[in-house]
């Protein structure tokens, strides 16, 4: 159950340093510490710049940052509704076990239904059990339909290579 010393609520600019160390926990946790380039000058401009390319909430315990979740919107797809997706969500080791993370969902899953959004999606690190039970715990489930790839920065020059021909917009 969420403590009455938290509340969810949209990240301000003013929370960008903390928000970053916990980016960083979260960069380790899932080992790609060694590849993380999130500034605070990135971070704001990105997050809180002329267009936000994602929106961050917050889950405050007192003066502190207890959590956050990153959410970032496919404006429409095959319904013309919107799809959020969950890229991030991330609770200090301090405060997880009493609500805070299910209070960051279920305030991301409301910020979808009021953007008209049809679905949200996240993923779950391969082996992280306790993710997987979490998000099965508030009625999410995996998506048997569709396997996630990608293409990494070596992978993409590798493919497009200036043999495609294209210069940029």
């Amino acid at each position: 159950m969420l403590s009455s010393e938290h509340r969810v609520r949209p990240a301000l600019p003013e929370d960008v340093p903390r928000l970053i160390e916990h980016m960083r926990a979260l960069a380790e946790f899932e080992e790609y510490l060694g590849e993380f380039r999130v500034d605070e000058k990135a971070l704001l401009a990105r997050a809180f710049g002329e267009c936000p390319e994602c929106h961050i909430f917050v889950a405050q315990h007192g003066e502190d940052i207890a959590g956050y979740a990153v959410g970032l919107t496919i404006t429409f797809t095959y319904d013309l509704r919107p799809t959020v997706v969950l890229k991030e969500l991330f609770v200090a080791a301090s405060h997880r076990g009493n609500g805070v993370g299910a209070a960051l969902l279920r305030h991301v899953a409301a910020w979808t239904l009021s953007r008209g959004g049809a679905r949200l999606k996240w993923d779950v690190m391969v082996g992280n059990h306790r993710a997987e039970a979490f998000y099965r715990q508030h009625g999410g489930c995996p998506d048997g339909k569709w396997m996630p790839y990608q293409m990494g920065e070596e992978g993409l020059k590798a493919f497009a290579g200036m043999e495609c021909g294209f210069s940029g917009y």
